[in-house]
């Protein structure tokens, strides 16, 4: 994004009304503390429950970290403008927020396909799935699923870099994203706007394939468990990571594929809102109460810091 004689943005936020702003801020401020707060949860109990050293949870616990930096890129700047009234944003910290918040967003893609193909493994093939979901397959897939978000940001984001901003520096959201950016450049965007679109079908199609196919073959070796209890089972087993899957892919595909939804400005600020705040606090609750194991770990881990405690 360079800029000819703009250095700063103005992010217009929501709203000027001055009592909804107090509302959105309180709303914002409770969201991200519960978000913060079930992530680290999640994170921390992966690390001192020895019942939680599986493959399912070490995703589980790489996505609650993708979580709170993708929430925070976004939300504490955001609470900061309501709250003393600064909507000014340099443009290196416009540029570092669209970095941060693409990169966490795209990989957090890849990650729910890795976490679809270990439920995958666990289900179809349960006898050899210690072998297949090694620690270091896990970590490679991990690494991997980085590498690929950084791989589909590069393209749009280098492009990006050589806008240029000439009359217009208000930015119509409450924070820096690809759309908004594109709206008031005074460059040829036409390249770039069709470069976000593929990069956005590209990582859609192709994480989403791999869900769908996981599933697919979930559910058929489901179908063919002969107890009842055992389909529930299997069914308790995938219900959290498929919620989740829905929630996360039906937002995004809302804002980049419905363009409709693109110039309905308001619309689509709305439902970014929901992406950086309610779905990084519903998913970690989601996970929780819908796990046995990882509620049977926090209860024991309360237990443990009682005794603690006491004595």
């Amino acid at each position: 994004m360079r800029n000819g004689t703009i250095t700063t943005f103005i992010l217009l936020g929501l709203t000027d009304d001055p009592e909804l702003q107090v509302l959105i801020f309180i709303f914002l401020f409770l969201t991200y503390t519960l978000s913060i707060t079930g992530n680290l949860a999640i994170i921390i109990l992966t690390f001192v429950d020895p019942h939680l050293k599986t493959p399912m949870y070490f995703f589980l616990k790489n996505f609650s970290f993708l979580e709170i930096s993708f929430t925070s890129a976004i939300i504490p700047r955001y609470l900061y403008s309501i709250a003393t009234g600064d909507n000014v944003i340099t443009y290196n910290a416009c540029v570092i927020q669209v970095f941060f918040t693409d990169l966490c967003g795209v990989s957090e893609f890849f990650l729910l396909a890795a976490m679809s193909y270990d439920r995958y493994v666990a289900i179809c093939k349960p006898l050899h799935y210690v072998i297949i979901m090694s620690n270091s397959v896990c970590r490679i897939l991990n690494i991997c699923c980085w590498v690929a978000g950084l791989c589909i940001i590069i393209p749009p984001l280098s492009l990006g870099l050589n806008l240029k901003f000439c009359d217009s520096n208000i930015i119509d959201h409450f924070g820096c994203d690809a759309f908004p950016l594109v709206k008031i450049s005074c460059s040829d965007t036409r390249f770039m706007e069709w470069t976000v679109i593929i990069c956005a079908i590209v990582t859609l199609n192709m994480t989403l394939t791999c869900v769908v196919l996981s599933y697919a073959y979930i559910i058929k070796t489901i179908f063919r468990f002969p107890s009842v209890q055992q389909r529930k089972k299997a069914f308790s087993t995938c219900s959290s990571h498929m919620i989740v899957v829905s929630i996360t892919y039906g937002t995004c595909i809302f804002i980049y594929m419905n363009p409709t939804a693109k110039e309905k400005v308001t619309i689509n600020k709305v439902v970014s809102l929901l992406i950086s705040s309610i779905s990084p606090t519903l998913n970690p609750f989601i996970y929780t109460l819908r796990n046995n194991q990882v509620k049977k770990a926090f209860e024991d881990s309360i237990k443990r810091i009682a005794l603690l405690s006491t004595k």
